[in-house]
């Protein structure tokens, strides 16, 4: 049984709450929450996520994606890993751009998703 909601929501016509865009908007919306998550920002959760947003102020360079790829594939696999298999997790630094891309396997149909996300 899942509790809460998903992510990203929208409020149907019957009053209810659903996610936006189907199933695989809110695999994506999960994917985000723990990306973007800092470790101890949730109260019963004080280990979940990641923190990529707390790398906005470090130097961008290739010390900096190798570690948000281990990261972020680590955090990944740990908080979603009965929904998806991470694939591979790719951070390219690109002067003040860093652009991570996770591959993932749904589980449930073992489809091959991407997602890509860029921080300036």
């Amino acid at each position: 049984m899942t509790t809460g909601f998903g992510f990203p929501f929208r409020i149907a016509t019957s009053g209810t709450i659903r996610p936006a865009g189907g199933e695989d908007a809110e695999l994506r919306g999960k994917i985000v929450q723990v990306l973007f998550t800092a470790p101890g920002e949730r109260v019963n959760e004080p280990e979940f996520g990641c923190g990529l947003s707390n790398l906005v102020f470090d130097p961008n360079n290739t010390i900096l994606a190798a570690a948000v790829e281990f990261t972020a594939g680590q955090a990944l696999s740990r908080w979603l890993g009965d929904e998806i298999a991470v694939a591979d997790v790719n951070v390219s630094a690109h002067e003040e751009t860093l652009t991570a891309e996770v591959a993932y396997l749904r589980r449930r149909d073992s489809a091959r998703q991407t997602l890509r996300i860029k921080f300036k």
